[in-house]
């Protein structure tokens, strides 16, 4: 993990550069801190991303007009550089103190960035794996996140995750039944990096 300022475009503004870095740096901050006074003490489900790699990717996809969702938004850092990027930014997440800190750190930025506490996951979705478990698929369980967002989950064009191992398939089942036929799900982490699928498809 490396607090340094990501390497960005050069058509980007220099402005908008400076907030970037500075995001990523106060989120590796924040997550050293939690990791001391939380995961050192108590196991947590959360783990950040690598803030910069992400970055490239949300750059290579924003446009105009779109909507982005990060599923396990913890403390906001991908979902605040979406909205700082020009999209419009909303993440759901488990743990409500840590929907709290991504509440602050998006005023800290003056980010528009909209979190709320619950699970990704709609009501009435239930998932079978292909070995037949019935489990939900996901580490934690609550009430649904997507009334309180004011938008159910066809109505995002890119959705973020980091999954957990053996997380991927449900997330992936779960896009084909509930997102956006043009909808993009970017999966973070392992050896191929973030991986972008459409319908299901992995794109090249």
């Amino acid at each position: 993990m490396s607090a340094s300022a990501p390497a960005l475009s050069d058509d980007l503004d220099p402005a908008l550069r400076a907030r970037l870095a500075a995001l990523s740096e106060e989120g590796w901050d924040v997550w050293q801190r939690f990791d001391e006074e939380v995961r050192q003490h108590d196991w947590h489900p959360f783990v950040p991303a690598d803030y910069e790699h992400v970055l490239q990717t949300l750059l290579k996809l924003r446009a105009p007009g779109l909507r982005f969702l990060e599923w396990g938004s913890a403390t906001g850092v991908i979902t605040i550089m979406a909205d700082l990027l020009g999209f419009e930014a909303y993440g759901i997440e488990l743990d409500a103190q840590l929907v709290d800190v991504a509440r602050g750190l998006a005023e800290r930025f003056d980010s528009r960035a909209r979190f709320v506490a619950g699970s990704f996951v709609p009501a009435g979705y239930r998932w079978k794996s292909r070995t037949g478990d019935n489990r939900i698929g996901t580490i934690g369980y609550g009430q649904s996140g997507y009334p309180e967002l004011r938008h159910p989950l066809e109505d995002f064009d890119v959705v973020f995750a980091y999954p957990w191992h053996g997380e991927e398939e449900m997330m992936l089942d779960l896009m084909r039944a509930y997102g956006g036929s043009g909808a993009r799900l970017v999966l973070h982490g392992g050896a191929h990096g973030a991986r972008v699928y459409r319908g299901g498809r992995l794109l090249g």
